[in-house]
Formats: structure tokens, C-alpha cells, sequence
């Protein structure tokens, strides 16, 4: 079985379905700790990622091994 390639945006967003699950209260033990252990998967590849994402930026910012802040200018208001 090929093992499916996980995004940012659909990992956060079964995260939020998992704990939407878990707090009605509905499930059994074993099935709580199986979504669970799912949950825990999916928080640390976010973490991942968004980690993964605040490196590239300083990257992108560093000037000369000093990094300069730019303010955030929002063009559509």
C-alpha cells in the first residue's frame, strides 16, 4: 500500500474533525485512543510544517546574516 502524501491545510483539517469526534463523547475507549494516536500524528506533522514554514521565511528575510523584519502590508484594503 503507497503511502499517502499529507498536506498542511487536509491534516488541519482532520485534526479539527477528530476532536469535533472525541468531544461528543460517543466513542468507545479503543476507538477514542485510536483517533487519538491519529491526532497526535497529524498535530506533529502541523508542527512539522509550520516549522518547516517560519524557517523558510527567516531565510527569505535574512539579509546579509542579519535578519529585517518588514512590516505586513495588506494590498486589498
Amino acid at each position: 500500500m503507497a503511502k499517502k502524501t499529507l498536506h498542511f491545510e487536509d491534516s488541519l483539517h482532520e485534526l479539527e474533525q477528530l476532536v469535533e469526534r472525541m468531544e461528543q463523547g460517543q466513542l468507545s475507549l479503543e476507538e477514542s485512543l485510536k483517533l487519538f494516536e491519529r491526532g497526535v500524528q497529524l498535530s506533529r506533522f502541523c508542527q512539522k510544517a509550520l516549522k518547516e514554514a517560519e524557517q523558510k521565511v527567516q531565510v527569505l528575510l535574512e539579509d546579509r546574516g542579519e535578519i529585517t523584519l518588514q512590516p505586513f502590508t495588506n494590498d486589498e484594503s
